[in-house]
């Protein structure tokens, strides 16, 4: 009873958080930098591995689980920035692999540089047989530089596409990024960047799954995500104050470093929500996911985990990785090559080629010679003209067709002229006084009748002035006697002085009262005159059969 007992209590599911279950795996010596760089921050509850050819890389890391690749055919050294050794070294230490992911081994993450030898020729083998074995395999590769050159780049162009189709879920990020980003920065300074990116990521998925939130995230959910999901985008931003979960959500779909790339078309979406001494509200939750499902299209399966960590403060930590893109999104995001167009052909269409022997054409290729001219030394003492070397005449210059023109020369004149001054008799034209020319002008005196609408007659109103002065009243003169007042005051007498001044006096009063004369009104008659019409008709003149003469004196009788 006890043996069945002990039988029954064994359980086949790993606890969560066992260290072994999740593998961290750097791959020649740009993953292994990021290997180290990742253990110096102490991520928890995953293993790291690293695997070179180069021993002294090796023997200089503190990581405690290490496997050289290709002893026997690197002899210690590295690849060479081959990618054939690379794969050949890989092969040949298969299985030291084998027994590194044998035990306990559910996830492992594989981070390389590509353009190299060991981590471009080796990281494909691994996730490989890692994906044999039925372990989640997930790659996070760095792209080179553009100024490390094209062969550099081609071969890790080729390496993500071998890596690829190994792995469930493959997340690359792009260096020329990174330079856009901290492009002033040192050059340790610079490659920590790029590890502090790949750390980011890889730890970012790691404790979605190892740690324990309140709406948790396990090993089952993020297979849902991640396997066989092709080309992933991950980002991760923490961010505080009143609008910190709209900032938070929008930083991590926004990171410059993992391309530009938007969610836009993703189906599986998981998604992690930590926040600090502040817990995060409905709403918040809500605002992020309705963001998420804008930007993926509104048709995205997202797989949430909320919890809390108290280093955090007030902030809220987002993290976020989207799977489900279809083909042409993912080799815009990887940006690996460009877009191929394959044209089917259907059964119907054939090829009709002519193999039927044919006449080799014949060309016959024209030499001309260049002639050699002798150089002519002239000598100043001589006075030698030189002829004119004359260009035999053949068949073909006789036959050309020759335009010409004559060309006459301009002969160029002065400008201006200087002549003596001479003595000159200078007569003085008069000017002629024209007569007056005089035209005249017979007319037809009858002409044309034209019909006119003659206005309405009007009776013309005459008035005869003389008639109206002798109808005038006129009013017989008044006569005026001068009558001498008696003065009663007695006999003045005036002297011959005062008879002058009174005469001067009355003088002025008489023009001074002289009476105006009133003009009486003057009355006009009206008197109708009727007009009477013209009792001699004109006859009409034939100015060609008449005589000038006539003509002459009809004008001057009308004058």
């Amino acid at each position: 009873m006890s043996n069945s007992d002990d039988i029954g209590n064994i359980t086949f599911d790993l606890p969560k958080n066992q260290s072994n279950v999740i593998k961290v795996i750097g791959v020649g010596g740009g993953g292994s930098n990021a290997i180290n760089y990742m253990f110096q921050q102490g991520i928890k509850g995953v293993d790291f591995v690293i695997c070179n050819t180069d021993s002294q890389a090796l023997n200089n890391s503190g990581i405690p689980n290490k496997i050289q690749l290709g002893v026997n055919l690197t002899e210690g050294l590295g690849a060479g920035a081959n990618p054939d050794v690379g794969e050949q070294a890989a092969l040949e230490s298969l299985d030291d692999i084998r027994d590194m992911l044998e035990v306990h081994t559910k996830m492992i993450f594989i981070t390389a540089g590509m353009g190299g030898g060991t981590g471009t020729g080796a990281a494909p083998i691994i996730a490989k047989m890692a994906k044999e074995m039925g372990i989640l395999t997930v790659g996070i590769v760095t792209m080179p530089f553009q100024f490390e050159g094209k062969l550099r780049n081609q071969q890790a162009q080729k390496g993500i596409e071998n890596l690829r189709n190994h792995v469930d879920s493959l997340i690359v990020i792009n260096n020329n990024k990174l330079r856009e980003v901290y492009g002033n920065l040192g050059f340790k300074a610079g490659f920590s960047k790029a590890d502090e990116v790949l750390s980011t990521a890889a730890r970012g998925i790691a404790e979605v799954i190892t740690h324990h939130y309140t709406q948790n995230i396990d090993l089952r959910d993020a297979k849902t995500v991640l396997s066989n999901s092709g080309t992933a985008i991950m980002g991760s931003s923490s961010a505080s104050g009143n609008n910190r979960a709209q900032e938070a959500i929008m930083k991590a779909l926004d990171s410059p470093l993992l391309n530009d790339n938007k969610i836009s078309g993703a189906k599986n979406v998981l998604l992690l929500i930590v926040s600090g001494s502040q817990e995060i509200t409905i709403d918040e939750i809500g605002e992020i996911n309705d963001h998420i499902q804008t930007e993926a299209g509104h048709g995205a399966n997202i797989i949430m985990g909320v919890g809390e960590d108290s280093d955090l403060g007030e902030a809220i930590s987002v993290t976020i990785i989207a799977t489900g893109f279809n083909i042409d999104q993912q080799n815009d995001i990887t940006n690996t090559e460009a877009k191929k167009v394959v044209h089917a052909l259907e059964d119907e269409q054939m090829m009709e080629q002519d193999l039927s022997d044919r006449d080799p054409a014949i060309i016959t290729p024209d030499i001309v010679l260049e002639k050699t001219e002798e150089r002519i030394v002239h000598t100043l003492e001589d006075n030698e003209e030189s002829e004119m070397e004359l260009i035999p005449t053949s068949e073909l210059i006789r036959n050309i067709n020759v335009v010409y023109e004559e060309v006459s020369a301009e002969i160029m004149q002065d400008d201006f002229i200087i002549s003596e001054v001479q003595d000159m008799s200078v007569t003085e034209t008069a000017d002629e006084i024209k007569e007056q020319t005089m035209l005249t002008f017979d007319l037809p005196l009858t002409e044309p009748e034209i019909e006119i609408e003659e206005p309405e007659k009007k009776e013309t109103v005459v008035f005869e002035l003389d008639e109206e002065v002798k109808d005038i009243s006129v009013k017989d003169y008044i006569e005026l006697i001068t009558v001498t007042e008696a003065n009663e005051e007695g006999e003045t007498r005036y002297a011959l002085d005062d008879h002058i001044i009174l005469e001067k006096t009355s003088d002025r009063l008489e023009q001074a009262e002289t009476k105006p004369v009133v003009e009486e009104d003057v009355v006009f008659e009206k008197k109708v005159i009727e007009s009477q019409p013209d009792e001699e008709p004109v006859e009409d003149i034939d100015p060609i059969n008449s005589p000038i003469s006539e003509l002459l004196k009809a004008r001057a009788n009308e004058r």
